[in-house]
């Protein structure tokens, strides 16, 4: 009795197996590329938090005064706008614009102990495209002025 196709059968579970590694594979590199995305974001917000930090340091008096204190608020629009008024507040608006701009519907808030000259950064973006799947994301630095 002569057995015919067994050849090509062979071939054709080679390739489901193929097809399914292949598969696996492509999600594989979809999860790492919002892995990346999301450790960028987290990045980015590290980087905005010590530039502001380093902002108030240079104008040591003015942040434990108060003036570089700033709630939350909406998400500010990028804008390529020059800031004017005092230096804190040309800091805070330079500052909230790289937010904007850096980060997805980035913002932040600072706020200053003047009895302990404490200073909390609180930097806020949306994650929702990262591996995290939250809408916002949260970064907070607590320094010494």
């Amino acid at each position: 009795m002569k057995q015919s196709g067994f050849t090509l059968l062979e071939v054709l579970v080679a390739m489901l197996v193929l097809s399914i590694g292949l598969l696996g594979l492509a999600g594989l590199m979809a999860s790492s590329m919002r892995n990346n995305l999301s450790a960028s974001h987290r990045t980015q917000a590290t980087w905005m938090a010590y530039d502001v930090i380093d902002r108030m340091r240079a104008n040591r008096a003015g942040a434990i005064d108060g003036n570089y204190a700033t709630a939350m608020g909406a998400a500010a629009a990028c804008t390529t706008a020059v800031p004017t008024g005092t230096v804190p507040a040309q800091d805070i608006t330079a500052w909230k614009n790289q937010l904007a701009c850096a980060l997805p519907a980035g913002n932040g808030s600072i706020a200053v102990n003047a009895g302990t000259r404490a200073a909390t950064i609180v930097i806020q973006w949306n994650d929702s495209r990262g591996s995290q799947g939250l809408a916002n994301q949260t970064f907070t630095v607590e320094t010494q002025l």
